[in-house]
């Protein structure tokens, strides 16, 4: 069988794009995973979820948005080249890309791209781009692929759905249905040190919510501002992964030690989260827990300048046998019984609306961000979101004013869609930037945003186009962090546009010692570390 073409996978693409209807989604998906040889198919899934490399897979492409401004492809663009290029032409050359380090990466990237995009018509060369910055928008969701995976194997979707949750990887569990078929699904579990997709929660704007859901009753644990880790043993092995599925363990051998002298059991995987704290023990922002997980260089330092807290919250197997489809509340008795009091999750059970709100200010004041909501009755289920799990915690937000706008990439090409946010210096009247984000709009909104602040240009790079200040937003966030790359010092973290602020004038936005203010006021409940 010859090698699948990357055409053959721009088609495809082109027609989940043109069809609105699920069940045509998921026979085209089907037909093309049957087309594929054994070594493609991880590849090709990966590709059609807007990835250029597998979810859990360390390599990174490092392309900026400026580098696809400079290599989009021209209207009207074809190939002279004779020979094809394949999916996996398209493979190894991200894995080339991904190699390129040190003086003069930057230009080798855009080298390799230039003769890549060079090699493809002007529709291949778009789907690429839609790839290499995760904005395929063809509807091949998860739930999709799945069912195109089941469809073309005629394995029942259930038993597709299962092997996901144990595989974490949609590649993965297309590889093993297509080339080894139902026998070989049945067979799958939990197997340690191979980490599995977490289970995930829908957000709830109050605990009345999460109370109407739950049937009148819901266990709340406290949600901490850290970094959820999975954490596997068998015996004197131990390997601690992140939420990413990323093996962090060499990062913390804190944590490590915690659990080779406190957990005292031969074999399990349990989750949890790890949060940093400062000297008195109050929790630190979120940006410097993430300096631990990434160190890979002098971390016994680290371990004491920034020391970490481990809170536990389910355990997945034990000695083994899987707990999944238990109800949580039987799997949270295992964990008590398994752990010392300290290193559980602050959790309380509870009917009354008062009772989890007083619960909801005690986490906020004792630094974190709020409460986890969790359903007594509920299996975990990995990689699933639903309402059996909720987080619930209270919203900042600021108003800031769009001062510059970038041109998007892939689908978002033809608009400004990703926007320079600015507080106002009252002193100077400068504006200053705190950060950017393309998210909280729609297609529509960010259409007419581009024609509103084309009207205001007053200076194009051709990838930046520089602003007069005058359209407000309402912008949500969930940490302020100091920055060393804006004017500002500071920056939002998770900032994503909640409306427009029509009512307002750029004057009337957040000031820059207001921001200050908002930064400071974090640490009532949180320490700080200086790094």
């Amino acid at each position: 069988m010859p090698q699948a073409l990357f055409s053959t996978f721009a088609e495809t693409c082109k027609a989940l794009e043109s069809t609105p209807k699920r069940t045509e989604k998921v026979k085209i998906l089907a037909d093309f995973l049957k087309s594929l040889q054994e070594d493609e198919i991880i590849p090709a899934i990966t590709f059609l979820t807007g990835r250029p490399f597998p979810e859990s897979d360390e390599r990174v492409l490092d392309i900026g948005g400026q580098m696809g401004w400079e290599i989009k492809p021209k209207a009207g663009q074809s190939t002279l080249v004779s020979k094809p290029v394949t999916i996996l032409d398209i493979y190894e050359t991200f894995n080339q890309i991904s190699k390129a380090s040190g003086s003069g990466a930057r230009l080798r990237k855009k080298t390799v791209l230039d003769t890549l995009i060079s090699r493809l018509p002007e529709f291949e060369a778009d789907y690429l781009l839609r790839i290499i910055f995760g904005e395929m928008r063809i509807g091949a969701v998860e739930g999709v692929v799945l069912e195109a995976i089941a469809f073309a194997t005629q394995i029942q979707l259930e038993l597709v759905r299962r092997a996901y949750m144990f595989l974490g990887n949609l590649g993965d569990v297309a590889k093993i249905c297509l080339t080894r078929g139902k026998a070989a699904v049945q067979a799958l579990s939990v197997e340690l040190f191979v980490p599995i997709k977490p289970m995930l929660a829908e957000t709830a704007q109050d605990v009345k919510e999460v109370f109407k859901e739950h049937g009148g009753i819901s266990a709340f644990e406290y949600k901490y501002d850290g970094a959820r880790v999975q954490i596997h043993r068998k015996n004197e092995k131990i390997r601690v992964f992140s939420r990413r599925l990323t093996d962090v363990t060499s990062s913390l051998p804190d944590i490590v030690q915690i659990v080779k002298d406190r957990i005292l059991c031969p074999e399990f995987l349990i989750e949890g989260e790890v949060i940093a704290v400062g000297h008195s023990g109050r929790p630190i922002p979120f940006q410097d827990l993430m300096r631990r997980f990434r160190r890979v260089h002098e971390v016994q330092s680290m371990v004491m300048e920034v020391p970490l807290r481990l809170f536990l919250f389910d355990i997945i197997y034990l000695n083994g046998k899987m707990q999944i489809d238990l109800p949580y509340d039987e799997r949270w008795t295992q964990l008590k019984e398994l752990v010392q009091p300290d290193l559980l999750a602050t959790r309380s059970v509870t009917r009354d609306i008062d009772e989890a709100q007083r619960m909801m200010e005690s986490s906020i004041m004792s630094g974190h961000e709020g409460l986890m909501a969790k359903a007594l009755m509920s299996k975990y289920t990995p990689g699933v979101r639903g309402k059996n799990w909720f987080k619930v915690k209270p919203v900042n937000t600021v108003d800031l004013v769009i001062v510059a706008a970038d041109w998007g990439s892939g689908r978002r090409r033809e608009w400004l869609s990703n926007y320079h946010l600015a507080v106002r210096d009252e002193q100077s009247g400068e504006y200053l930037v705190v950060g950017k984000t393309f998210k909280g709009l729609t297609d529509d909104e960010f259409s007419t945003v581009t024609k509103r602040l084309l009207r205001l240009k007053t200076r194009d790079s051709g990838y930046t186009v520089l602003v007069r200040p005058s359209i407000v937003v309402e912008v949500a966030f969930n940490e302020i962090q100091r920055s060393p790359h804006y004017k500002s010092k500071f920056a939002l973290r998770f900032a994503r546009i909640t409306r427009f602020r029509d009512d307002k004038r750029p004057e009337d936005v957040d000031t820059i010692l207001g921001l200050e203010h908002l930064y400071e006021n974090q640490f009532r409940y949180k320490d700080r570390v200086d790094l």
